[in-house]
């Protein structure tokens, strides 16, 4: 399941540089997670490193993109090449 931000983002900026592909932009109010990029880190890390530096906890599973740890795996492969 790809991951979204809500509205208790802070825009700290502190997610962004920790995505490994880059799924994390700035939106028109909080930063926004693109969710045909995000691995939730399958392929690079064993835990979602944008969760893991969030100091709102505003990162959670985005139920309109649900995933299984297989599809995240094949995503990462497509977007990586690996």
């Amino acid at each position: 399941m790809a991951l979204m931000i809500n509205s208790d983002c802070i825009n700290c900026d502190v997610c962004v540089p920790e995505c490994p592909n880059e799924a994390i932009t700035q939106g028109d109010e909080i930063y926004i997670i693109d969710p045909a990029k995000c691995t939730e880190c399958v392929g690079h890390f064993d835990e979602s490193q944008c969760v893991e530096v969030c100091p709102a906890d505003c990162i959670l599973p985005d139920p309109n993109h649900a995933e299984s740890k297989e599809q995240l795996q094949a995503k990462f492969q497509s977007l990586t090449g690996a």
